[in-house]
């Protein structure tokens, strides 16, 4: 990891301690409402774990669900960086977007990351091939949705991680574990890293 990637990470480090030192406050009108400025991200554990199971694979196409302010984004932009592949990362906020299109720039790894900004179930039906690795991280009521929308356009070897699996525990999180592990062709654990991470391997390489 270079200095200038490194340098970013350290300010979303200190964004977060001094943002989970405060009372939790959730956004005015939900997800379409206000400015949600909290970044509800990801710990360096789960965005190290990210970078090493990203790197494992050749040239990947990784689709982020979820861009928020681009945390977790440059883990994987990193990974596509040294692996030769491409991030396309959705989110529906475009000034959360435009955050993170900024950080990347700030981090050198804008070349290796696509920012769209949009309805991430309706832009997953719009992918122009298949993908390689997915994040996903974003309201849980759209975990499932995204699961049918993006399974069909898994290569054979793809990796799927969702964040928040053990908490906050929601139902809906709990109905996608028990989606993606009666996928055909799924291979699936949990694993107590940050606040609980579902791994899944489609298929064989």
């Amino acid at each position: 990891m270079d200095d200038r990637l490194s340098a970013v990470l350290d300010l979303y480090h200190t964004r977060m301690q001094e943002e989970r030192s405060q009372p939790r406050q959730e956004p005015a009108g939900g997800r379409d409402g206000g400015l949600d400025q909290r970044m509800r991200a990801i710990g360096p554990d789960t965005g190290r774990l990210l970078n090493i199971l990203a790197r494992s694979l050749n040239k990947p196409t990784i689709l982020e669900l979820g861009t928020s302010f681009g945390y977790s984004g440059l883990w994987l932009g990193e990974a596509a960086r040294a692996s030769g592949g491409k991030l396309i990362t959705m989110e529906l906020h475009d000034y959360k977007s435009a955050y993170a299109r900024k950080m990347a720039e700030q981090a050198g790894l804008d070349e290796w990351i696509d920012f769209r900004v949009g309805d991430a179930v309706q832009m997953i039906g719009g992918l122009p091939g298949k993908v390689d690795f997915v994040f996903v991280d974003l309201w849980k009521d759209l975990y499932v949705p995204c699961l049918e929308a993006f399974y069909p356009r898994l290569n054979q070897g793809a990796i799927i991680v969702a964040d928040n699996m053990i908490r906050p525990g929601t139902e809906d999180v709990q109905r996608y574990g028990r989606a993606i592990r009666s996928l055909s062709g799924i291979s699936s654990v949990l694993l107590p890293v940050g606040t609980g991470i579902e791994v899944s391997r489609f298929g064989q390489d």
